[in-house]
């Protein structure tokens, strides 16, 4: 019984058109069949075990909470702080677009969420104020990317789930690369825009912004806070999101009502429809491939070929690379990270690092044609065409290629706000 209803949501996928869940369902069937005493029913078991943990919870959750505050104001009012701030800064509008991206992204969890709610105002504030469309689409895309390095992250919940390694320690691991990225972002928009300026600071305009995002700033705060002071876990901490969220966007900002609450909800639940059979086949397959001890069998086999740390960071990378601009990073992370990870701890490479490298790294195909989220997300966003906003991204394409570097060679980036390690 149990087979034939994995059978079912393969024809089902392939109706939907959803290729990777396709090839995941086989290749599940598949092994089962041939590999597990010819029971293929046994799948059906994992792919339950795999959807029926506590921690999974958090990602739609976050996701929640995430939509919620786009479609509210906070984006607003994080950006009107931002500028106020970098005012006085030479190219301050650009800095404002990079720190505003880095401040939504820590309260969503996203990187398309990031680019529209921040892109769908700075976007505007940047051609008016002179700079070129390039900059601004390129500006954003990237910005936007932080969304999946900066905590609270879905793929760092992802990757920490499906490796089994501390989703806490990877949320604290992240800081210090976003930290990277922004200041990388930001002293190349600093040194493109250096005669451009808003003018001089205004503490009337300052007071007046930080009165309007006082309710947005501490949320952060709040999640993350809670997390690292052992007063809630990652799924109560998402949960915690929703509530401040509403209650802030509801409530104290009144910029919802509970109309909007309802669409946006369901369209949360549309979004995670797609990523839940990703994960729980990739899991099925997880659990068998470890019982039979295929990781183990890789880690020897390539441990023959690779002869040193810096060999499998490289290498590593490019597949990474290549496998980021057809597959979308959840996927990507639930399918490679149970294999590459046993390979990176037998190289040297802490677990906790090589899940911050896998995720910036994945992040850049959100700027890489063909599959690029972010630059579909910005085709429609800013009315541009594909390749308009292909050449806009490729200067931060080479920035973020910089920052991969300067994050997978130097480990204390990602390592230094996590005790012990």
């Amino acid at each position: 019984m149990e087979m034939w209803l994995l059978v079912g949501l393969i024809v089902l996928l392939m109706v939907l058109r959803q290729p990777v869940l396709v090839l995941l369902g086989c290749a599940a069937l598949f092994v089962y069949s041939v590999w597990n005493d010819g029971r293929p029913e046994y799948a059906a078991y994992d792919v339950w075990f795999a959807v029926n943990q506590e921690v999974l919870l958090a990602i739609p959750l976050f996701v929640l909470a995430g939509a919620i505050m786009s479609k509210g104001t906070i984006a607003e009012r994080i950006i009107d702080l931002m500028r106020e701030i970098t005012r006085p800064v030479p190219g301050g509008l650009a800095l404002a677009a990079v720190l505003s991206c880095a401040g939504f992204a820590a309260i969503s969890g996203s990187a398309a969420v990031t680019l529209l709610a921040v892109g769908g105002i700075m976007y505007k504030a940047l051609i008016e104020s002179g700079y070129s469309k390039s900059f601004a689409i390129g500006a954003l895309c990237s910005g936007g990317v932080l969304g999946i390095i900066i905590p609270p992250s879905i793929p760092l919940i992802l990757y920490g789930y499906i490796t089994q390694v501390s989703i806490a320690q990877l949320f604290l691991a992240g800081i210090g690369p976003a930290l990277v990225l922004v200041a990388i972002f930001a002293a190349y928009g600093f040194i493109l825009n250096f005669k451009r300026r808003e003018g001089g600071w205004r503490i009337s305009g300052f007071l007046r912004a930080i009165s309007r995002s006082i309710f947005a700033l501490p949320i952060p705060l709040i999640i993350l806070g809670g997390i690292y002071g052992g007063i809630f876990t990652v799924t109560e901490a998402a949960a915690v999101a929703v509530v401040v969220a509403v209650l802030v966007e509801v409530f104290l900002h009144r910029d919802l009502s509970f109309t909007d609450l309802k669409a946006v909800t369901t369209d949360s639940a549309k979004l995670l429809g797609s990523l839940y059979p990703v994960l729980a086949f990739a899991f099925s397959l997880n659990v068998f491939l470890t019982a039979e001890g295929v990781p183990q069998q890789l880690v020897a086999d390539l441990s023959t070929l690779i002869d040193s740390k810096v060999e499998f960071i490289l290498l590593s990378n490019l597949l990474l690379l290549l496998v980021g601009m057809v597959i979308d990073v959840g996927s990507a992370t639930l399918v490679l990270a149970p294999l590459l990870q046993p390979l990176a701890e037998a190289n040297g490479v802490d677990p906790v690092h090589f899940g911050i490298i896998m995720i910036v790294n994945l992040g850049i195909g959100y700027l890489t044609p063909p599959l690029g989220l972010n630059l579909i997300v910005a085709m429609a966003a800013f009315q541009e065409s594909f390749w308009t906003v292909v050449k806009a991204v490729l200067p931060f394409i080479a920035l973020m290629l910089g920052g991969l570097l300067l994050i997978a060679f130097v480990p204390e980036i990602a390592l230094m706000f996590i005790a012990g390690r």
